[in-house]
């Protein structure tokens, strides 16, 4: 008969939330178990931020050559597809490398390799027969792509986030099913390669913008480069060794493919690990409702974080709800709650996107919105990457930042300063009050900082020239 185990603080789930919450938890004095089945890095290391970085960043150099031509520069380059895919994988096992030193340097007895499913609210069984006996119980199962059934006749020729990057070449040709932030992401890096690419999304939205004027202007960019069909239905089927892809609805058409890239998302990890033997009210979709603010799950010793909560599904969010849901599993039942930041989401696409805090509406009485576009900004017109907008909006009784979204060049940068902003409650006369260097892209922003400040009868900054600045 096998030892059941005790602990504290049982954490299910080694990925960044996980390994959060559980350094949080003993840092706070609890004893702790960190269950995971593989311990293989996190989804960010392996799978999701950084090897679509490294396939970004192939695209951008191989797009740099194509663009020279533009500054007088006659240069010519040939894209060696295994070897753009060798480094992909030689860096990301860099990457996951660093993460699995850092859990190699847990406490032997902390770690356990064995799947967990809930057998009450704070018992595990685990998969090698033992259980886990707990005070509390972190969730940090993470998420896993999605691939609908209807392409089940085509499985062998469908990739997904955790398997395109195994590919030992560049396809010919790629369909990409969702035009959401990660399918765009690796959609124009494979474009960018010289691979042929469609996008495709049976929604109407792009990046999952809930700003039309923005949306529309980043549709237009990307669809310099590759189409994006949205509003379609589609139908595959096996062709070649390939895919035949049909579609109709906006558009009609029909083309094959060597792959399919299915994008249409990652759900979280949760319908097998026994919630229902929890206690806890589940929704349709079998997800715990919880407080976001302390990662509770109802009032029980059960708490949850990352993408496992299907909330805010990026890296520094799950790092901090590992943070939170460690430190109140450790205390439980005194439960604090933690300290949010700004919501904050970045699409690495050319251009950038980037969508911060409250997005308002066009007649939402309570707001005012400033506008800028980057088609004749100086620095974005000197790097011949001068297209999008930003929209900004504002508390109309102030002028205080509240939301932007943003699509242009470098926004990814200057998005940190407006991400400052709207947390440190700045309004737009006082962020145009901070020094702006000549000529960058964060000029760009002025704009509509301007327009906010005329709509809401702000002063704009006293000993700040509003005059005419060459390439603004």
């Amino acid at each position: 008969m096998m030892t059941n185990l005790t602990c504290d603080v049982a954490i299910i789930g080694a990925g960044t939330a996980g390994l959060a919450a559980e350094r949080s938890a003993r840092r706070n004095g609890a004893k702790t178990l960190l269950i995971d089945e593989g311990f293989g890095g996190t989804t960010c290391a392996s799978v999701g931020c950084m090897p679509s970085k490294l396939l970004i960043a192939a695209g951008n150099a191989m797009h740099a050559v194509d663009q020279a031509k533009v500054f007088g520069v006659e240069a010519s380059a040939k894209v060696d597809g295994v070897a753009v895919m060798a480094r992909v994988r030689k860096e990301r096992d860099a990457f996951v490398a660093g993460v699995e030193k850092s859990i190699d340097k847990l406490p032997d007895e902390v770690k356990i390799e064995a799947r967990a499913k809930f057998a009450g609210a704070t018992i595990l069984a685990l998969s090698d027969g033992r259980q886990v006996h707990a005070k509390s119980v972190v969730i940090a199962t993470g998420s896993s792509p999605a691939i609908p059934d209807m392409f089940d006749a085509v499985r062998d020729r469908v990739l997904t986030n955790e398997s395109i990057f195994e590919l030992k070449d560049l396809p010919g040709t790629i369909g990409v099913v969702g035009a959401g932030a990660l399918g765009l992401e690796l959609a124009q890096a494979m474009a960018r390669l010289g691979v042929e690419t469609m996008v495709f999304d049976m929604g109407e939205t792009i990046g999952g913008l809930k700003d039309p004027h923005v949306a529309e202007a980043y549709h237009a960019i990307l669809s310099r480069e590759m189409p994006v069909l949205l509003g379609v239905e589609l139908k595959a089927e096996p062709q070649g060794g390939g895919v035949a892809l049909s579609w109709t609805g906006s558009e009609s058409g029909s083309k094959r493919f060597d792959y399919l890239l299915v994008a249409t998302g990652r759900p979280p990890r949760i319908k097998d690990i026994g919630l229902e033997t929890t206690g806890l009210a589940l929704d349709e979709h079998g997800m715990p409702d919880y407080d976001p603010d302390t990662m509770q799950c109802g009032s029980a010793p059960i708490f949850i974080a990352g993408d496992a909560d299907h909330d805010r599904a990026v890296l520094h969010e799950a790092s901090a709800e590992g943070m939170i849901a460690g430190r109140n599993a450790a205390s439980y039942p005194e439960v604090t709650p933690g300290k949010r930041s700004v919501p904050f989401a970045i699409t690495f696409t050319h251009p950038n996107v980037a969508v911060i805090g409250k997005i308002a509406k066009d007649d939402d009485t309570d707001s005012v919105i400033g506008t800028a576009s980057y088609d004749d900004q100086g620095r974005a017109k000197v790097e011949a990457c001068n297209a999008g907008l930003v929209r900004f909006y504002a508390d109309r009784r102030d002028g205080r930042l509240t939301g932007a979204t943003m699509a242009g060049p470098a926004v990814e940068h200057s998005a940190h300063l407006i991400a400052c902003a709207i947390q440190s409650g700045w309004t737009a006369t006082e962020v145009l009050d901070l020094p702006f260097y000549h000529p960058t892209f964060e000029e760009g922003m002025k704009d509509a900082l301007r327009s906010i400040c005329a709509e809401v009868h702000s002063p704009t900054p006293p000993d700040r020239d509003d005059g005419f600045t060459p390439g603004t």
